[in-house]
């Protein structure tokens, strides 16, 4: 019987921001497809729950504690087979809602903290031959959907993301990037407090008519990191129900005049 190249029985996958609701998909995910998993957050009552072998603790926004936890990881550990760079954070929503200190917060947990974990983590997997990086960046990555310093850190992980693929590549290091739109985790809390109504305003930009489910966005994680995914590197998968296909309502509004 020939193994399926989907499967990761055998393989050890770190997951940042694992106790958050994309994260705890995540987990579940990889451990369907085979994994061992190594959840990684800012606290350990956040992992609580979770199928996990073994847990790294770091505040993303911190990139020096983050490098230093990672590094004693690894120490300990050695290099984990593949890598998910989850974690992230977003408030400031307009222009008008951003001042140097609200950008400096934003790009240091979504971009400066994402590479002072993943760096180490490179560089024990080139050195070892062999590894898998998947970046959940978003769809404010390859267009403005709002949260713009939110949208520059996830677009700094796509060139990120690139840069080891060309240049860690030849030492067995592949690196992708997912792009998802609206996923429909606690982030959305506050902004449905403040309007129940948001989602009759969000779903008719998306073609499938819904938002995104966090599996949906860990499964295409788990095909990244499978040797299904063996000769793909460098590449953006948007997991975002069509949104970054078209303009639905333009065509709705404008050409079918709805």
């Amino acid at each position: 019987m020939i193994a399926s190249p989907f499967r990761l029985d055998g393989k050890t996958v770190l997951i940042s921001g694992a106790g958050g609701g994309i994260g705890r998909s995540l987990v579940a995910a990889f451990r369907a497809a085979g994994a061992s998993v190594i959840g990684a957050d800012r606290s350990a009552d956040l992992l609580e729950g979770l199928d996990l072998a073994g847990t790294v603790l770091f505040d993303q926004a911190d990139a020096k504690g983050t490098r230093s936890a990672v590094e004693h990881h690894l120490k300990q550990f050695g290099a984990p087979d593949a890598v998910v760079s989850n974690a992230g954070f977003t408030r400031a929503e307009i222009l008008d809602h951003l001042d140097d200190d609200v950008w400096a917060s934003e790009l240091a947990i979504n971009l400066n903290g994402a590479y002072a974990m993943t760096d180490p983590l490179v560089g024990a997997m080139a050195a070892r031959g062999s590894g898998s990086l998947v970046f959940i960046s978003s769809v404010n990555a390859l267009g403005h959907y709002g949260n713009p310093a939110y949208s520059a850190a996830k677009a700094g992980l796509v060139a990120y993301a690139k840069a080891i693929a060309v240049e860690r590549g030849g030492r067995g290091v592949r690196a992708n990037v997912i792009c998802p739109g609206s996923v429909r985790t606690p982030a959305w809390d506050h902004r449905l407090a403040a309007d129940p109504t948001l989602l009759d305003n969000v779903l008719p930009h998306y073609p499938l008519g819904r938002m995104v489910l966090p599996m949906e966005v860990a499964n295409a994680a788990v095909f990244y990191c499978s040797d299904a995914a063996s000769g793909i590197t460098g590449t953006v998968l948007p997991v975002d129900a069509g949104l970054t296909a078209g303009n639905l309502v333009f065509v709705d509004e404008v050409l079918r005049g709805k």
